[in-house]
C-alpha cells in the first residue's frame, strides 16, 4: 500500500480526505501540532508532527511517504477570508512560506506528488461570466492572494518525478468528526429557534467528493494532472433551499428566508476536472445529508 501524508488531516476538510484514502486502502499519515483524537478518524493512524512554519526542518516528516495532500491552513477559527485578523504578515508567513517549505522538503525527500487545496478566491470578482480556469485568477482578499501565490510556487517545483496539482474549492459540507459541529450548524439551529436568517447564495461540494477529487489527483495520468489546477464545485444552493429540506424533515413551521438572488453569482465550470471521470453527487447528495444531519433535531 502507498502511504500518503495529510496534512492538516485532522481538521474539518482534511478529515473527509483521511477518511476517503483510508477507504481506498491507502496508508495514511496525518501531519499536524497534535495527534488526532481518539476515533477522529474512525481508525488510527500514524501521526508526525507539522507545521506551518518556513524556518523548521521538517524533512523528517516525508520520510517513506510516496504522496503529500497539503490540506493545512492557519487562520483564525471560523474565518478564511478575513482569517488573517490583526497579524496579515503573520497570516501570509504562516500559510505562504510556510507553505512552500513543505513543498520544497516534500520534493527533496522524495515524494513522487503534491496535491494543494486551492480556493476558489484565486479568482476575485473576475469580469467572467463562468469561472473555468482558464478564467483571470485576480484574487481581492489576503487569502485568495496567499492561496494562489501557493498554486504558483507548487507549479514552480513541478519536475520529473514530482508531480504536483492544485483543487480550488468551495463550500464544502458533510457530517463533521465525532463531538464537532457541521458547517450549518448554527444556519439550522436559527431557524430552528424561530430566529430570521438571511438570504444567502453559494456553491457546495460534499467533503467525500473533494475527497475523491484527491485520489484522481494521486492515480490518474501524471501527464493528465501535473502542475494544473483544477476547480472543485458541484450545487449552487441557497439558504432556503437548505432549510426546505431541514423543515420538511423536521416538520418545523417557522418560515423559511426568500430566495436569494441568483443572477449575478459565477459558477465554477469543473469540466476539466469531470473529464477525468469525477462525478459527483449533486442535488440528491446535498439533500440526503441535510436530512442525515437534521436527524435528532428539534424544532422549537
Amino acid at each position: 500500500m502507498t502511504r500518503v501524508l495529510v496534512s492538516g488531516g485532522t481538521g474539518y476538510v482534511g478529515r473527509f480526505i483521511v477518511e476517503h484514502l483510508l477507504a481506498s486502502g491507502y496508508k495514511v499519515t496525518v501531519g499536524g501540532r497534535s495527534p488526532p483524537a481518539n476515533g477522529y478518524p474512525s481508525q488510527a493512524v500514524p501521526h508526525v508532527p507539522l507545521r506551518l512554519d518556513p524556518d523548521a526542518d521538517q524533512l523528517a516528516a516525508f520520510d517513506d511517504v510516496y504522496y503529500f495532500v497539503h490540506a493545512a491552513f492557519e487562520h483564525v477559527e471560523g474565518k478564511y477570508r478575513g482569517g488573517e485578523g490583526h497579524d496579515p504578515e503573520g497570516f501570509r508567513r504562516a500559510n505562504l512560506d510556510g507553505t512552500v517549505r513543505l513543498f520544497e522538503e516534500a520534493r527533496a525527500a522524495g515524494v513522487r506528488r503534491s496535491v494543494f487545496l486551492s480556493s476558489r478566491a484565486v479568482y476575485g470578482e473576475t469580469a467572467s461570466p463562468v469561472l473555468d480556469e482558464t478564467s483571470p485568477a485576480e484574487p481581492d482578499t489576503l487569502y485568495g492572494q496567499v492561496k494562489l501565490a501557493a498554486e504558483d510556487a507548487l507549479k514552480a517545483t513541478t519536475g520529473h518525478g514530482f508531480v504536483t496539482a492544485s483543487l480550488r474549492v468551495t463550500g464544502v459540507y458533510g457530517r463533521a468528526g465525532p463531538g464537532r459541529k457541521h458547517k450549518w450548524s448554527g444556519l439550522f439551529a436559527d431557524y430552528l429557534a424561530g430566529k430570521p436568517v438571511a438570504p444567502r447564495i453559494g456553491t457546495e461540494v460534499h467533503g467525500d467528493d473533494l475527497a475523491e477529487a484527491v485520489r484522481l489527483m494521486l492515480e490518474t495520468d501524471a501527464a493528465k494532472v501535473s502542475g494544473k489546477v483544477f476547480n472543485v464545485s458541484d450545487v449552487l444552493t441557497d439558504n432556503r433551499e437548505i432549510l426546505s429540506v431541514l423543515q420538511s424533515t423536521t416538520g418545523c413551521p417557522h418560515p423559511l428566508p426568500p430566495t436569494a438572488e441568483r443572477s449575478g453569482f459565477k459558477v465554477m465550470s469543473t469540466d476539466r476536472l469531470r473529464a477525468l471521470g469525477w462525478l459527483p453527487g449533486g442535488s440528491e447528495r446535498l439533500a440526503a445529508t441535510i436530512r442525515e444531519l437534521a436527524g435528532g433535531v428539534r424544532s422549537s
